[in-house]
């Protein structure tokens, strides 16, 4: 068995056709979903990008226990199993965040890598006097706070703002790409086919192509911006800050338009894959995935991006289509089983024949390949420190704590990192050896006080104070528009909140965090 993977960061489902969208033309989403089976309700595990792949590479949750940072010790990654039963893994990505210390130990996972530069705040090219002046006259402070950087002198990230500083470097990276071929997408996607022209006639690989994109900022080519225009003529809006909406209809429609061209441009080359597919008939041999980490707030429900709001259906529910060349005659079925992120590593590791650990608490897909078999009754979602979202695929609940601070929250850890920074020595020295969870092969971790500032949720000075638990019946109401008063309905899923927090073996803090009672439950592997 050959695999390919491919892992986009913030797409969007209803940005596809394929499911009902209609704002962008997708036609090779659209056409892969005819090919494939499409997965209707297939949700995200952890919040946002890193422990997002940490649930991917263990098939457990990582928000119960920690918030974003490296992989752990003795996390059992489906790279590193797959390489252990001779199978080839090789990653190919531009996700900036696993060259930062919150991202070590993914990439090494994989036998090889490729790293493509030049996302996000991802020096592409270095400035140490950047034009200051010039860069504000282009970029609005709304997105780029460049009013916060010094007018003289070096600019490092610990002389000035680092929200500033971060997009600074962003927008002096969106000047610097002029070609097409710079762009960090269509490199990813011409070292995937490198890697596919050596090795398409070798069998047991597992190829990870992972591009970054549509994650903002939003940055695409101007034939795929031009498609999207809008005729909005004032500065460059393409970076929302994570908070409310205060945008005119205008600039909501640009920075629409923004998102739009750059998911464009992620349909085309993913089309470019599809023709691969088909030129080399790889159809007959290799498993093709697409899925992504998670969504992205575009001005809906009054919000941009994600992180402290209610993760609603735009943030939450993601696309999820799966080839698989025992299951051709399944040509664009569509199913209604519930899945989540964590059942990825199980997938893969079934995919080639390999043995799932024990403690694994995600379930393979495969077996929903052949018909709409229940896969889970409910699963959990959430970010360390912020709410905790359950759904089982007609309600929605998103709970919030009495005590909005977490101060009252344990991080646990072996690789005391946060995204960028290392932990600081007031957290290290608050550290203690807590006993072993079930998941950590005997060995003890790291206890330490959560600093609210380093959570995912308050980095950047925010709060949960605008927010607020809420339910809604997803079926009848999609867009979310209508909370729900149903007691029972809350408490039914507060219950399954429960019973997946016992599941994952969570530290009894995190069931008094959410008011919630602790059950006797049988641990994933026991």
């Amino acid at each position: 068995m050959r695999t390919v993977f491919v892992l986009f960061d913030s797409l969007n489902r209803m940005a596809l056709g394929a499911y009902g969208g209609t704002s962008i033309v997708t036609p090779n989403f659209d056409r892969f979903s005819r090919k494939s089976v499409t997965f209707d309700k297939h949700y995200v595990g952890s919040l946002p990008c890193m422990p997002a792949r940490r649930d991917m590479h263990t098939g457990r949750l990582n928000f119960t226990h920690r918030n974003w940072g490296p992989l752990e010790p003795f996390d059992e990654s489906f790279a590193r199993i797959l390489s252990t039963n001779s199978v080839y893994t090789h990653l190919i990505s531009d996700h900036l965040h696993y060259f930062e210390n919150g991202g070590w130990g993914y990439a090494n996972a994989f036998d090889s890598w490729d790293f493509v530069r030049g996302q996000e705040y991802d020096a592409l090219k270095v400035m140490v006097r950047p034009p200051v002046e010039r860069l504000r006259e282009r970029f609005d402070e709304r997105h780029y706070p460049l009013h916060k950087l010094p007018d003289e002198g070096a600019i490092t990230r610990g002389n000035t703002d680092k929200t500033a500083f971060k997009r600074m470097r962003g927008a002096i990276t969106e000047e610097s790409l002029t070609e097409e071929d710079e762009f960090p997408t269509a490199k990813c996607f011409a070292k995937a086919f490198d890697f596919l022209n050596t090795n398409r006639g070798e069998d047991d690989w597992f190829l990870q192509l992972e591009c970054f994109d549509p994650h903002e900022p939003f940055v695409a080519p101007e034939r795929f911006k031009a498609a999207y225009d809008t005729g909005y003529n004032g500065k460059i809006l393409d970076w929302p800050l994570y908070e409310k909406n205060a945008n005119s209809p205008e600039e909501i429609a640009a920075i629409r338009g923004n998102y739009a061209a750059l998911v464009a441009m992620c349909d085309e080359y993913f089309g470019r894959l599809l023709d691969y597919f088909d030129e080399h008939d790889l159809w007959k041999d290799t498993a093709l995935v697409l899925t992504t980490d998670h969504g992205f707030l575009l001005s809906e429900h009054d919000w941009w991006a994600k992180n402290r709001m209610p993760y609603y259906e735009e943030i939450s529910h993601i696309p999820l289509m799966v080839w698989h060349p025992d299951h051709d005659v399944k040509a664009g079925e569509r199913r209604q089983s519930l899945t989540q992120t964590t059942d990825l590593m199980p997938t893969f590791l079934e995919l080639h024949g390999c043995t799932v650990p024990k403690t694994v608490t995600g379930s393979s897909i495969l077996p929903i390949l052949k018909d709409n078999t229940p896969n889970h009754g409910s699963k959990i979602f959430g970010m360390f420190g912020g709410p905790v979202g359950v759904t089982d695929g007609t309600y929605t609940y998103y709970r919030y704590p009495e005590d909005l601070s977490g101060k009252n929250l344990h991080l646990y850890t072996l690789m005391p990192a946060h995204m960028i920074d290392l932990f600081d020595i007031g957290e290290l020295q608050s550290s203690e050896l807590a006993p072993p969870f079930n998941f950590t092969k005997g060995a003890p971790t790291l206890k330490m006080k959560l600093d609210p500032k380093n959570t995912q949720v308050g980095q950047d000075g925010d709060t949960l104070e605008d927010c607020e638990t809420a339910l809604y019946d997803v079926e009848a109401d999609p867009k979310q528009e209508k909370p729900l008063d149903d007691p029972a309905v809350a408490k039914r899923l507060e219950a399954e909140i429960s019973h997946h927090f016992a599941l994952h073996d969570a530290p009894p803090e995190l069931f008094t965090h959410f008011d919630l009672a602790q059950p006797d439950v049988a641990l994933a592997g026991e």
